[in-house]
């Protein structure tokens, strides 16, 4: 974190209540998501393929996971509903790494300089509590270098619910003010920003960068 001759903390022209913590989504922040990236390898007709993920394994049911559902009981549901997919549907829980895509670019390499520089790092994720642990696992390189994760399918709580950041806060003991969130999902974004977080909608790192500079995060 950039300090100024006096140690401080605080750099010119900066409010003496700027951020500094920084806490990250996770899909499509630091990681691409989309369950296309499973089932385009399970099914080999394009409309096929979007009508399974139209109508069957839509983001409606797979909400649920993220509120703390156990996919034992959603798949059961399902698979009552359309029998005939019966093997597709259960292969979403034991494959679900395999619907996490590639780093978001620039994203990993921006987590290690917040970190080299001291800037303490948090998540708040809506993850099932089932399918999180093993890819924490898989991804510790990168999850070992923040302090702690709020996990939306342990606590019974998701975003943009008030309660979640009031919880991660809480548990990070952070004051709204004193951290920033950066998110892809406006709502969730918009829900942050009215509990007085600096909340910053994520595109890209090109455009988060230089906002997180302002804030006098990175150098």
């Amino acid at each position: 974190m950039p300090i100024d001759s006096n140690g401080t903390g605080t750099l010119p022209g900066l409010r003496a209540d700027r951020p500094t913590a920084v806490i990250f989504d996770v899909g499509r922040v630091l990681y691409d998501w989309d369950p296309r990236i499973l089932y385009r390898r399970l099914i080999a007709d394009d409309r096929a393929l979007d009508a399974f993920l139209r109508d069957v394994v839509t983001t409606e049911w797979h909400f649920q996971h993220d509120a703390g559902r156990d996919f034992a009981d959603t798949s059961a549901e399902l698979i009552a509903l359309y029998p005939q997919h019966r093997d597709l549907i259960a292969a979403w829980g034991p494959r679900f790494n395999d619907s996490i895509g590639d780093p978001i670019p620039g994203m990993h390499e921006l987590v290690a300089e917040l970190d080299s520089a001291g800037v303490p790092l948090f998540a708040i994720t809506n993850f099932s509590h089932e399918f999180w642990p093993p890819f924490r696992a898989r991804e510790a390189a990168l999850f070992d270098r923040f302090r702690d994760i709020v996990v939306s399918g342990t606590e019974k709580l998701v975003k943009p619910d008030p309660a979640i950041y009031a919880l991660a806060l809480a548990r990070f003991g952070l004051e709204p003010h004193e951290a920033v969130f950066i998110d892809d999902n406006r709502a969730n974004i918009d829900a942050a920003a009215a509990m007085g977080i600096h909340a910053l909608h994520f595109t890209d790192e090109a455009t988060l960068r230089p906002r997180l500079r302002a804030l006098g995060l990175v150098a």
